[in-house]
């Protein structure tokens, strides 16, 4: 983010770098957003909003307006705060067990009232702050603390398709897109493309970023990379899933 010059140093050397676990995706994630919003132009306007468990470690990384909220809460906290200040670029940051799990019904409905809103979504597959639990996400026969023997899809469903879902359920003007950290660019750009939808007005922007675990997987760097590149992006197919269609000029 664009460097503040009151910012006193014993903040900046508590908060930078970023607190999360070794390999973790997050800070990949929050990097793009963080050029994203420096690129637009908006930081005076950003209020970032994030959730419980790994995502609240982002709770003092950036300076701008942010609030901590409790878990699954984030996208209606945003809204409130959208509705409420409509001149507010509102970014509801979450993990993958915040926003299809215990906040799957705000999701949901946010995305079928066209909230002027941008969520951002990081997917690793598990719970990763509580132990590496499965998660709406855990892909079909992956093992987890609470899938030892691996997901039974049969018992348990499918992993969740974000993005999928919610260009499903979203009207005209809604974004849709799924980045990954092994493309820091292209997610960067999909971030971009999903705050100028909410700049323009034009309606709710999602997107979900593929992201590693390797405290909980129990990788190494290579192994990390593998699953993220090539496993994960086998099931969740990286790309635009909707965009608002180009006014003609």
């Amino acid at each position: 983010m664009t460097k503040v010059p009151n910012m006193p140093k014993s903040w900046r050397q508590e908060t930078k770098p970023h607190k999360f676990c070794p390999g973790c995706g997050h800070g990949l994630v929050l990097k793009a957003l963080g050029e994203a919003i420096d690129e637009l132009g908006i930081q005076d306007r950003v209020v970032f909003g994030c959730d419980i468990g790994c995502s609240l470690l982002a709770w003092d990384f950036f300076n701008v307006d942010t609030v901590q909220t409790h878990h699954g809460r984030t996208t209606p906290v945003l809204t409130g705060v959208k509705r409420a200040r409509p001149d507010r670029i509102c970014i509801a940051y979450m993990g993958d067990g915040g926003g299809y799990a215990i906040g799957s019904q705000h999701l949901v409905n946010a995305a079928a009232r066209n909230e002027k809103l941008t969520v951002i979504l990081v997917n690793n597959c598990n719970y990763g702050m509580t132990g590496g639990q499965m998660a709406p996400t855990t892909l079909p026969d992956m093992k987890t603390e609470t899938s030892p023997y691996g997901r039974n899809v049969a018992e348990t469903g499918y992993p969740t398709q974000g993005p999928e879902m919610v260009a499903a359920i979203t009207r005209e003007g809604a974004y849709a897109a799924r980045g990954t950290v092994a493309n820091v660019r292209q997610l960067k750009g999909f971030i971009k493309k999903a705050l100028q939808n909410q700049i323009d007005g034009n309606g709710f922007s999602f997107v979900e970023a593929l992201s590693g675990c390797p405290t909980n997987w129990s990788t190494n760097a290579k192994d990390t990379w593998a699953f993220i590149e090539e496993t994960m992006t086998k099931y969740f197919k990286v790309g635009e899933i909707k965009a608002p269609a180009k006014k003609e000029e």
